[in-house]
């Protein structure tokens, strides 16, 4: 933008000292000064954004100024002064800018060193002509005005749509998770919850995967709640992160599948959105590590580093080297978090068997 100022100013001076080095006037001692006026109002628009009623002023009175001082030179720069207030909102000041100029300029000419029959059909003639400039420039800068002021009108209509067609989008979403999640889950809990009681009741021991089963139900109701409270009200998904990993191995210690957990490197914070990615890739590697894997034992290790967090889950399952998985839609939604992080994922067979998923998190977010 000031490169622009400045471009606009150097072409006006250059505009302003080429007419007045074309004008044949009188020679006398007042030509340095009415040069440096000449420079000094096609200057005076570097300010003009910044300052349009200073600069209205300003050249305005540099105008005046060579013109009295025999300077015939056109008021270019008075007139992009006037454009200038007029985009700039400040109509009142250039008005009264524009009629101080014009009331000025007949009496500058005729004080001028010219003839006096030049002078005043030059002062009649020039007093029409710049009128007719200034009512042209001002038209020009109120159309632009009006033409900026209705673009950024339509900028936050476009915005305000965009907003209205996303919460519009998350409450179908909420509608449809709770219909058909909902429903299911709860069956699901209050089933496990009466199992449980009633092999108390009878003096039963009961099993440990009935028992997972149960906190599972639970779990599952509160996140349920949780997400669709936040797509209802468009705030960050339910805080689930690197401090809730203990709580996600138990339940799957609950299952039947032993974990360890290593943490390397020094424990810093993350940013929110990396631990809840790390907590979901966990969360998912575990899931399909007991859903599909057959696997007894699953180890996860978790590496602080100093521009990325690295997460590793290895388990003794079924999975063959070679054998390429099919994606689900657990582990597209995985690699999908993790590429928004800009962030890179591998999961395939391990060679010593089993199955092995690697994550690298950045740290840094991604522009």
């Amino acid at each position: 933008m000031r490169t622009a100022n400045w471009l606009i100013a150097l072409g006006v001076t250059g505009a302003l000292v080429a007419a007045a080095l074309a004008q044949r006037h009188p020679p006398s001692d007042l030509d340095v000064l009415g040069f440096a006026l000449v420079v000094a109002s096609g200057l005076a628009l570097v300010a003009l954004r910044r300052a349009p009623g200073a600069v209205l002023a300003v050249t305005g009175l540099c105008v005046v100024g060579y013109t009295a001082v025999g300077f015939p030179v056109p008021a270019l720069a008075f007139l992009v002064a006037v454009y200038g207030g007029f985009r700039a909102g400040r109509r009142r000041v250039t008005f009264a800018a524009a009629a101080l100029l014009l009331i000025a300029l007949p009496v500058a000419i005729l004080a001028s060193p010219a003839e006096q029959a030049v002078k005043e059909a030059f002062a009649q003639a020039r007093g029409v002509l710049e009128l007719a400039w200034v009512v042209a420039a001002g038209f020009a800068g109120e159309a632009l005005r009006q033409a900026e002021r209705r673009a950024d009108e339509a900028e936050r209509t476009r915005e305000e749509t965009a907003r209205l067609r996303a919460t519009q989008e998350r409450l179908h979403i909420a509608r449809e998770l709770h219909d058909s999640l909902t429903h299911q889950i709860s069956i699901i809990k209050v089933q496990s919850e009466v199992a449980v009681h009633l092999a108390r009741k009878r003096g039963e021991q009961v099993p440990d995967s009935l028992l997972a089963i149960q906190a599972a139900g639970r779990a599952a109701t509160g996140e349920l709640r949780a997400t669709l409270a936040t797509l209802r009200q468009a705030g960050d998904p339910p805080a689930h992160g690197l401090d809730h990993l203990a709580e996600l191995l138990a339940g799957a210690e609950g299952i039947g599948l032993r974990t360890e957990l290593t943490i390397a490197g020094e424990r810093a914070d993350v940013p929110d959105a990396v631990g809840r990615t790390a907590y979901r890739i966990v969360q998912e590697s575990l899931t399909n590590t007991a859903r599909h894997g057959a696997a007894s034992t699953a180890t996860v290790h978790i590496d602080y580093r100093p521009d990325a967090l690295a997460i590793r889950v290895d388990d003794d399952g079924t999975a063959k080297p070679g054998v390429t998985p099919v994606p689900g839609v657990g582990l597209q939604g995985m690699r999908e978090r993790v590429t928004a992080l800009g962030g890179r994922l591998r999961a395939e067979p391990r060679r010593e068997g089993g199955f092995t998923v690697q994550a690298e998190l950045p740290l840094e977010p991604v522009r």
